[in-house]
């Protein structure tokens, strides 16, 4: 087992060389009879560390909330759930690497994370080899579930995202053509960008510009040159928080005038104070709106507000699903046996968490409904809605 941490103190500033387990305090009459370790893996260092640190505040405040109401039941007996958490450094190669060592040292009975499609593509075949339930919360490539009996998400996925975006910019700017500019080393952005491309075309908007390059890549003239020459009614980016601030404000230096939309990866506050004015009035698709939430939702984000002193992203609320999720089939399995911890996972349904309502699909992805942002007078602010056919039913 790891040293155990009693705080947790993870600013963008510091770099985070390791982390432990994280227990935390339950009601005095509590009768323990063990613990049930939960693995978390997550980009503490490297190029999205705000991602790092909303994933471990959701997933220090879901386990604070379990163990307070005495962690989870099982066969009437109470056991306490601690958290390994591991820093992937936003690395393929170190998210298989942590991913291995919690299932074989730490012996978790599950993995929350990765994150980031690169990471959690390679770390769920790890997860899927030694039958270990993975719940990723925020990647949306397909590659992550497909034919993983043990993989999950509590995430939409890119071939749902780009039809809803391309759908958007349609009834919204009335695009009759676009452009498109993504990183084509990330499994994320490369996906996404060629969903988005295939449901456009397929409703007649016209693909003028399919423009890439490379991670870490910080001038985009070349390419914004060229796009910006074809006259595109609108520029399609999905990239992470971290980038969107040059492209858009290296876009408008350029002559671009028309609007610029983005993806879930966009929805990080930090965007916000990266980007300022460039990015006013700007749409992109994600996962849930603060000012629209649910009951459950808004009790979350209220919590959250609390504790931390900022609203909870989408990052942070996935992850708290995500947990949410593995308590459920947990309790519903009545066992801490993997096999049936999985089983009971790939039976949810209607599970209403503050993401919203959501069903496993045979590939252990959920069905569920996007919303669209609009970057508003300097904060994310609900504009419209789009769920699958039929969901959720009446």
């Amino acid at each position: 087992m790891s040293k155990r941490l009693f705080t947790l103190v993870l600013t963008l500033a510091v770099v985070v060389a390791a982390f432990g387990s994280f227990p935390v305090v339950a009601q005095d009459d509590c009768d323990f009879v063990g613990e049930v370790v939960v693995g978390v893996i997550a980009p503490l260092t490297g190029d999205i560390p705000k991602v790092g640190q909303s994933t471990v505040e959701a997933a220090n405040m879901a386990v604070d909330e379990i163990n307070a109401a005495c962690g989870l039941t099982v066969d009437d007996e109470s056991y306490e759930v601690v958290i390994a958490v591991e820093d992937n450094e936003s690395k393929a190669e170190s998210s298989v690497s942590v991913a291995t060592r919690l299932i074989v040292e730490e012996e978790v009975i599950a993995i929350i994370g990765p994150q980031a499609s690169k990471q959690a593509v390679p770390t769920g075949q790890v997860a899927n080899d030694r039958e270990t339930p993975m719940i990723s919360p925020w990647s949306t490539n397909p590659d992550t579930t497909f034919d993983r009996p043990w993989v999950f998400r509590a995430a939409f996925l890119d071939p749902f995202q780009g039809p809803v975006l391309a759908n958007f910019v349609a009834a919204e700017f009335g695009a009759t053509s676009a452009a498109v500019l993504y990183d084509v080393a990330s499994d994320y952005p490369k996906g996404l960008a060629e969903n988005f491309r295939d449901a456009a075309e397929a409703i007649g908007i016209e693909i003028v510009g399919f423009e890439s390059f490379t991670l870490g890549d910080t001038d985009f003239s070349s390419q914004l040159t060229s796009i910006i020459a074809q006259e595109p009614d609108v520029l399609f980016t999905p990239q992470y928080y971290n980038e969107v601030p040059l492209i858009v404000q290296q876009a408008r230096e350029l002559g671009f005038e028309g609007p610029i939309v983005g993806s879930d990866s966009w929805g990080t506050p930090d965007l916000i104070d990266l980007c300022g004015e460039a990015c006013e009035g700007l749409f992109f698709s994600t996962h849930y709106a603060p000012d629209i939430a649910t009951e459950v939702g808004q009790t979350f984000i209220s919590a959250y507000e609390e504790e931390y002193g900022a609203k909870p992203d989408d990052v942070a609320a996935l992850t708290y699903d995500a947990f949410q999720l593995l308590f459920t089939a947990i309790t519903n399995a009545n066992s801490l046996d993997k096999e049936d911890v999985r089983e009971a996972l790939a039976g949810v349904e209607l599970f209403e968490g503050v993401t919203g309502v959501m069903s496993f699909d045979e590939q252990g992805d959920p069905i569920k409904c996007a919303v669209i942002i609009e970057i508003k007078d300097g904060a994310f602010t609900y504009y419209d809605s789009a769920c699958p056919a039929g969901f959720p039913p009446e």
